[in-house]
């Protein structure tokens, strides 16, 4: 599990680029089926990611990431190299 402030980062972005409340995003939720990501949204995801925490993620494997949690720990795992 990602540390904290790691998931709340990435929920705070999810939200304002998918315009929906920080509260109601969980871990677990899936960014396409519970969250109704488009696939552009998708790629504006991946973009706020790296601008919110600085890095240049692979986009491919990036956009293979399908819930808010997992792409906490994404980018966690990324920060960490």
């Amino acid at each position: 599990m990602a540390d904290k402030d790691v998931l709340d980062r990435v929920i705070k972005v999810t939200a304002k680029v998918l315009a929906l409340d920080a509260d109601s995003i969980k871990p677990e939720d899936s960014f396409v089926f519970d969250l109704g990501a488009e696939s552009v949204q998708s790629v504006e995801l991946v973009a706020s990611f790296e601008q919110e925490f600085g890095i240049e993620l692979e986009e491919d494997a990036a956009l293979a990431v399908d819930t808010v949690g997992g792409a906490a720990d994404f980018i966690e795992q990324h920060l960490k190299k």
